[in-house]
């Protein structure tokens, strides 16, 4: 056999592919293990969405190739989202494009527009994908530190100007996973004008942005004057109305930005499934009522997890959107031993913090991904297992 792509070598393995092994063999030796691991959502989606998947799938003339732009009714769903939520005015032909998922759209956002030897800005922790999309393209990953006495913002004025010379993109990520940090609107504005001043294009992943309690509402960066000039938003129906198994999402914002994307992806896919797509827009008229519903579930969840990491003098960061907790490991622990041995003694899965960076170590997160009852009884496990 001949050797791998060079490009194959500049990806780590998955995480959680090795993670599913490691449970695997856990699971047949000693019973039962809690994950709290990956951010899938457990709860279905509306019914109203099923019932729309199924009727498009009886259908005989829905299952051929689909266009790449997806269809008039899709695109037009999230511009009526955009404007009823956001106060954002999109052109459904020029600032709206569907995607297989947000996850993809961000790595190949990245191989449309880096080349060898430029230079990404990518949030350090953060979620995986905006770095890799960047190695895979042979460009050069910048991590900019988040710190918890910025409140996980960053300082963009610090990174140095021979790097944003050759800096081409900048990733930000609010509501953020994995620290569930939320962006104010001063923020935004500056982050913009950063990106103008310095000619960057500015990518927000927006995927938690409906995933929002205690009478908060996430922002769009596209609320911000001047931001169409240099920025595109990836926004996602995975985690707002658990559709991660689905894989629909969607980039919207600067038409130039996002037109060599869809170049990419008429080479590399052939659209999605009528019936996915029919259901995506369904899904986006859904009454605010089952999204404030769903949200409170979420909200009890994390309660139920703060209250009880509190009483094991564990120190979380509080926040008001994401379907995850990020808190600090026990002094004396690193974040990987410390997620390895609560699975390993405890049965209970978390993610370590490193996964996401080298200044996610110190942290590990949980995703309040199940039942009440299951989280209480993972954090009695977790209880139990510390006090030995």
């Amino acid at each position: 056999m001949k050797r791998q792509s060079t490009r194959i070598d500049r990806l780590p393995t998955n995480f959680f592919a090795e993670l599913e092994t490691k449970i695997a063999a856990i699971q047949a030796q000693s019973g039962d293990v809690i994950r709290l691991d990956i951010g899938s959502p457990d709860l279905p989606p509306p019914p109203e969405v099923i019932n729309v998947l199924c009727s498009s799938a009886r259908q005989p003339n829905h299952h051929g190739y689909q266009p790449h732009n997806g269809t008039a009714k899709l695109r037009q769903a999230w511009a009526e989202m955009y404007r009823d939520r956001f106060g954002v005015l999109l052109d459904e032909n020029k600032n709206i494009l569907p995607l297989i998922g947000s996850k993809e759209g961000i790595f190949n956002l990245t191989m449309a527009w880096a080349n060898p030897g430029d230079t990404v800005l990518v949030p350090d922790p953060g979620y995986m994908t905006y770095a890799r999309g960047a190695l895979f393209a042979g460009a050069k990953p910048y991590y900019f530190a988040l710190h918890p006495q910025n409140a996980f913002l960053p300082d963009l004025t610090s990174i140095p100007k021979e790097v944003l010379k050759r800096a081409k993109m900048l990733w930000l990520n609010y509501p953020n996973n994995p620290t569930t940090a939320t962006a104010p609107l001063d923020f935004l504005k500056q982050a913009v004008q950063f990106c103008l001043d310095y000619q960057l294009i500015l990518c927000h992943d927006a995927s938690y942005s409906q995933v929002c309690f205690e009478d908060y509402q996430a922002p769009s960066i596209l609320q911000i004057e001047g931001a169409i000039e240099c920025a595109v938003e990836f926004n996602s129906l995975s985690k707002s109305h658990n559709m991660a198994g689905w894989r629909t999402g969607v980039i919207v914002g600067n038409t130039e930005i996002i037109k060599p994307l869809i170049k990419l992806k008429t080479n590399l896919d052939s659209g999605h499934f009528r019936p996915i797509l029919d259901g995506a827009a369904q899904a986006l008229s859904t009454p605010e009522s089952w999204l404030k519903a769903r949200n409170e579930i979420y909200n009890q969840r994390r309660n139920v997890v703060l209250k009880a990491l509190k009483a094991l003098n564990l120190s979380a960061w509080s926040s008001p959107a994401t379907i995850y907790v990020w808190c600090s490991v026990p002094a004396g622990w690193t974040s990987l031993k410390f997620v390895e041995d609560v699975l390993e003694k405890a049965r209970v899965s978390l993610t370590p913090g490193t996964l996401f960076g080298q200044f996610g170590e110190g942290y590990f997160r949980i995703a309040l991904t199940s039942p009440t009852e299951k989280l209480s009884e993972a954090m009695d496990r977790l209880s139990k297992w510390k006090e030995k």
